[in-house]
């Protein structure tokens, strides 16, 4: 669908404009538990095998690329550490926002637009209902919360990816992989990519459930609006992080 740039600037302020109706809407009670509850272990079943899976290659070409690199530059000791780094600091991350955004957020919007085209939304406002307290609030706050902690499962599972590709493919050292752990990576980079998470969860949520609740020409809509939300959650996300770690090196001193 193609818009004129006034209609893209419209749309730009909707989507904003829904985000801080989340933002103000979030600590109005009561909370929506259960439905929180229950978006959260759905997104989580449907992102957490494919974000393991992908995982695995991510940390694997990682290894693969540093060890490469350090071994032409006589610094195979440091293999670990820069794999660490590299993980932790941007695949994590990335990965996790990735998988939230195609799958979860897929699944979100889908949820949302058939719930659109098929009125339900329109009778919740009738009857007084707040549709962003009570449907797209537990469905932000999941992708958040699953974002998190997926972003520590491939963490684990890309450094031990790594660590099995340089020890076993290239012939490092596994005592000097595990050693160089924290020479360069520190406490605050896991903090930071976890903050990342948050975020890229947050924004997953939010185009998802503004392309849902706007879905509209029947299935067909819907589907464009999924195919919509995709495009737009990955263009800012990747926006989102680089300001974010641009920010982060400006921010926290780096180790030598």
């Amino acid at each position: 669908m193609s818009l004129s740039p006034t209609g893209a600037l419209r749309q730009s302020g909707s989507l904003f404009a829904m985000a801080l109706d989340v933002v103000r809407t979030m600590p109005r009670r009561p909370f929506q538990a259960r439905e929180f509850i229950q978006q959260a272990w759905f997104v989580a079943s449907v992102t957490i095998l494919p974000t393991a899976l992908v995982s695995i290659p991510f940390g694997a070409v990682i290894a693969l690329q540093i060890g490469s690199l350090t071994r032409q530059l006589g610094a195979q000791s440091f293999s670990g550490a820069a794999s660490v780094l590299a993980v932790l600091r941007e695949a994590s991350p990335i990965v996790t926002a990735l998988l939230i955004a195609g799958a979860g957020g897929t699944a979100i919007c889908a949820d949302l637009g058939a719930r659109k085209i098929r009125e339900e939304i329109d009778a919740m406002q009738v009857l007084g209902i707040d549709p962003i307290h009570r449907l797209v609030v537990p469905r932000v706050l999941a992708s958040m919360v699953v974002a998190v902690l997926l972003n520590g499962l491939v963490s684990v599972v890309g450094v031990a990816g790594g660590y099995f590709f340089n020890v076993i493919l290239q012939n490092g050292t596994p005592g000097a992989y595990l050693a160089s752990f924290t020479t360069l990576a520190q406490l605050s980079d896991l903090w930071a990519a976890e903050i990342k998470a948050l975020v890229f969860g947050a924004i997953a949520g939010i185009v998802a459930s503004y392309k849902g609740l706007t879905a509209k020409g029947g299935p067909k809509g819907v589907g464009d609006a999924v195919n919509q939300s995709v495009v737009i959650t990955f263009m800012l996300l990747f926006v989102t992080n680089f300001v974010m770690t641009a920010v982060y090196f400006q921010v926290v001193p780096q180790r030598g």
